[in-house]
């Protein structure tokens, strides 16, 4: 996920960083060799791929190398369609034309092909690669926009519309900016959760309003949220002082930098699971941080409500538990089905430090086939541990 993030952050910065930006809110990089593989004393990888695949539209693949700059620049931008496609930066005209563009979905220079003195280039933004006119040397003042292929259009779509929770989401505070609220929340999301809640107040989303409270309640954090503005930049968030709502306490709200820091941690997770649309990708790294294990279990229920409603969740954790509870779910098969989970198991491949990415789907039981058991043993190990040192007191008394 963190070279999606890269992406992210490289296509929303104001000006143009070059093909990468590697210091942003989302990835924080502070050399380009950071970025490139490197397997211990073994020099590092010259190049990565990122590849995109749709289901409404041709794929495309990024590479990236090494710049002699010491920076990161964009080696070639392949096209899944069909004829293929491969752009890179100082590709002659006479190497563009001979891939057939006006088949590839570059459409608007379909009707300059084979004009005399007429040329193409390859033009870049980011690092997306497009294509320009030139007529006898001159530039027609036509240019292809990357974003019109329909490949890289559903690249950036998707890129931009991700939300990333990152798992450090700071202190909570008394009061939070007023941001504006859209499908696009650039950067990462915490900034924006107070800005949500004031703003579905605001429009009467009771909906939005009453969901997110049910989530709140099943995590056993809250039974209420609300926004308090309090003036033009700053709203107030307060919850309800108890976990459930009491007789005559409707008006028992405290502000959130009053109560434990579960509630501040996990309101971001669910005000960004309702604030995307069906087709968004949702990033939560470590969902579940300062919540107590009896939450940590509620908490794939709400993940599993948020996937029903089409939102793409990515979950980073290291909760045992949220694993099996997701398991759980889907074994029930009445709030998740097996075929809407994929696992991603990453550990490090010693002596030479690669990281190897073992994948898993579920079967109808919620069972993962040839999963990894390190989380399984490490508790079970330590349960035993401990039942034997007990039972060692047990004999010495």
């Amino acid at each position: 996920m963190q070279a999606l993030l890269l992406l992210k952050q490289s296509l929303e910065v104001g000006y143009d960083p070059g093909v990468l930006l590697l210091d942003g809110p989302n990835v924080k990089v502070s050399s380009a060799d950071q970025v490139f593989s490197r397997l211990a004393k073994k020099k590092s990888a010259e190049t990565f791929e990122i590849e995109f695949s749709f289901a409404q539209a041709p794929g495309v693949k990024l590479t990236f190398c090494r710049h002699a700059a010491k920076v990161i620049d964009v080696a070639a931008v392949e096209f899944g369609e069909q004829p293929p496609l491969e752009l890179h930066p100082g590709m002659t005209s006479e190497e563009i034309l001979s891939q057939s563009p006006d088949r590839t979905g570059f459409l608007p220079f379909a009707a300059y092909r084979g004009e005399p003195g007429f040329e193409y280039y390859v033009t870049r933004r980011r690092f997306l690669l497009g294509l320009g006119a030139r007529f006898k040397g001159m530039d027609l003042g036509i240019e292809f926009s990357p974003l019109q292929s329909p490949a890289l259009g559903a690249t950036q779509k998707l890129l931009q519309e991700l939300i990333h929770l990152p798992g450090l989401r700071g202190n909570p505070s008394r009061s939070y900016p007023m941001t504006a609220v859209a499908k696009l929340y650039p950067g990462t999301f915490e900034a924006y959760t107070a800005a949500v809640v004031a703003h579905w107040q605001a429009e009467k989303d009771n909906a939005k309003l009453d969901q997110l409270n049910e989530d709140l309640l099943a995590l056993g954090l809250t039974w209420k949220v609300a926004a308090n503005r309090l003036n033009d930049t700053q709203v107030e968030l307060v919850v309800g002082r108890l976990p459930k709502a009491a007789v005559g306490g409707a008006r028992d709200l405290v502000n959130i930098a009053d109560v434990g820091f579960g509630v501040s941690q996990a309101l971001p997770v669910a005000v960004a699971l309702h604030a995307a649309s069906p087709g968004q990708v949702v990033y939560l790294e470590q969902p579940e941080i300062h919540l107590h294990p009896r939450a940590q279990v509620a908490l794939a229920s709400v993940l599993a409500k948020a996937a029903r409603r089409g939102v793409q969740v990515v979950a980073e954790t290291h909760s045992a538990l949220l694993l099996l509870a997701i398991q759980s779910l889907a074994a029930e098969g009445t709030e998740l089905a097996p075929e809407e989970v994929k696992l991603h198991w990453f550990t490090r491949d010693s002596p030479d430090g690669a990281t190897v990415v073992t994948s898993a789907n579920m079967d109808s039981k919620g069972s993962f086939g040839d999963w990894p058991e390190d989380f399984g043993k490490v508790e079970m190990d330590l349960e035993s541990r401990y039942l034997d040192a007990v039972d060692a007191r047990r004999r010495v008394a």
